[in-house]
């Protein structure tokens, strides 16, 4: 039996060749795979040695010969297949460890050039991995290092892989070229000015017990980057299945987490913030959430910037929940909180993005795709419009507002006081429904005095400031440009409140 190996991620490598050697396997090797397993006291046979041909070209050339595809693809039960490997001095190779030259991340460099993209252009490993994949029914593929222990232990029992697992292999071979050479188009469109393709890559997390509604069919899939704050790259810890919405509130709940550096809490239903604060640690964060609406978090979700504690956990706990998500729970939280058998404990990592991820919407017959929100304007003194100035705690409270209020389905206004959501009025028609429904709810909150208000897009009139004047409210921010911006300037002025423009909307549709 002999492989066939060239690879350029090399972990791994040196022990899974020496198993193959200690069960009988010749190996032919290439470059600078050949030299490290040499190096390694390992008897190799040099590519150029099969081919009777040296390489060349920069070693561009070296794996392309009949003598290689020849003895990857003739089928062993075809006599005319067998004549003409003997015609031509041509071998059986029963195995091909390949993986290709790292093309995806030499251009995610800032500096990197054409001429070092296009030699990272891999065209022997591609097409030995095509090759030994069509005939996997009597050749086994391998093109990732997680497999080699499976392959070694197969061998060991059987003398060979199983025609199951050379099955599995092939398609995984495929999928990685495939991969591969989307990459390298989308890379070389670009340069060439062509017209954009959007190839997406996904891999097959679960298949849901069903989507939005109990009779439509629903899969969740995860992108091949890391990607924080998403469940992509999550850890559950315990608990049921998450479901469709689940999910999609998970997603809504972690895009608000990720607005804050300081101790945060955020619980939500229905993809919507029913309860936000910040704390001096994550049991005062979670206090202030529970207090801003003790009816709606029944059967929401959390999440945390913060290390569930015991403490916070024994709070949480009488609580029905569905999910709680943080970046870490203690050891006496998590086995707290693991007696309640349905609730969904998800460990999430956090960190900052290095860049700035698209995200895609399906619309019927197509896709959308625009840029994650990731920026918030910090709101300072210099973007008053009004005769008064908001007072130093008034600009932390519109500050705060202002990261609530862009995660909130338009047209979206948060009342805020004290680092804490007191109202949340989402989704209405028009800003002065949200307004009164957020306004409601602080004061139902016992609340009525000295509130801010944030609001999601400009006020096309001044009535939200009229009955924002009436219910206590003090100070305002939002993004202005408006047509009658003057309109409600001018009612502020005339009211006392400070207003501020941002200068960017978050309109969330």
């Amino acid at each position: 039996m002999r492989a066939l190996v060239s690879v350029s991620d090399k972990a791994g490598l040196v022990p899974f060749v020496n198993s193959l050697v200690s069960l009988g396997w010749e190996i032919i090797a290439t470059g600078g795979t050949m030299k490290l397993l040499q190096e390694n006291g390992i008897k190799v046979i040099n590519i150029s040695e099969v081919t009777g041909f040296p390489e060349i070209c920069d070693g561009r050339v070296k794996t392309l010969h009949p003598k290689v595809h020849g003895g990857l693809l003739a089928r062993r039960d075809d006599e005319s297949h067998l004549k003409a490997l003997k015609d031509n001095n041509i071998e059986f190779i029963d195995m091909v460890c390949v993986n290709l030259y790292p093309f995806r991340q030499t251009i995610s460099k800032s500096d990197v050039s054409m001429d070092d993209a296009i030699e990272n252009i891999d065209i022997g490993g591609p097409s030995m991995l095509r090759s030994a994949a069509k005939n996997y029914k009597d050749v086994t593929v391998v093109c990732d290092p997680d497999d080699y222990n499976t392959i070694i232990d197969e061998i060991k029992a059987n003398g060979n892989t199983t025609l199951d697992t050379r099955l599995k292999l092939s398609a995984k071979a495929y999928t990685h070229t495939a991969e591969y050479d989307m990459c390298i188009a989308n890379y070389m469109r670009k340069q060439a000015n062509l017209n954009e393709k959007l190839f997406l890559e996904y891999d097959l997390v679960q298949n849901l017990r069903y989507g939005e509604n109990p009779h439509q069919q629903a899969k969740f899939y995860r992108t091949a980057d890391d990607m924080p704050f998403s469940l992509g790259c999550a850890k559950q810890l315990h608990g049921k299945e998450l479901s469709y919405n689940n999910i999609q509130d998970a997603d809504a709940a972690l895009a608000i987490v990720r607005e804050f550096n300081v101790p945060f809490c955020v619980g939500l239903k229905h993809m919507n913030p029913c309860g936000a604060a910040i704390g001096k640690d994550v049991v005062d964060a979670w206090t202030k959430v529970y207090e801003a609406d003790k009816v709606s978090i029944f059967g929401g979700i959390v999440a945390t910037n913060c290390e569930i504690t015991l403490e916070v956990a024994q709070l949480m706990k009488p609580i029905f929940l569905e999910i709680i998500m943080a970046p870490k729970f203690s050891k006496e939280a998590f086995e707290l909180l693991s007696t309640k058998k349905n609730l969904r404990l998800i460990e999430v990592p956090m960190y900052k993005m290095p860049y700035t991820p698209m995200q895609y919407k399906s619309v019927c017959g197509g896709l959308l795709a625009q840029d994650m929100d990731l920026n918030t304007a910090v709101v300072v003194d210099d973007m008053t419009v009004t005769k008064k100035h908001a007072s130093e705690t008034e600009l932390d409270d519109l500050n705060f507002g202002l990261r609530i209020v862009k995660h909130v389905k338009s047209n979206a206004i948060v009342i805020v006081k004290n680092g804490q959501t007191l109202g949340v009025g989402a989704g209405q028609m028009n800003r002065i429904g949200s307004a009164e429904i957020a306004l409601k709810q602080a004061h139902a909150n016992g609340v009525k005095e000295n509130l801010v208000m944030a609001s999601d897009a400009f006020f096309p009139f001044d009535d939200c400031v009229t009955l924002a004047n009436d219910m206590g409210v003090t100070a305002i921010v939002q993004p202005g440009g408006s047509v009658r911006d003057e309109d409600s300037i001018k009612k502020a002025d005339e009211c006392g409140i400070a207003m501020l423009f941002s200068g960017m909307r978050h309109f969330k549709h």
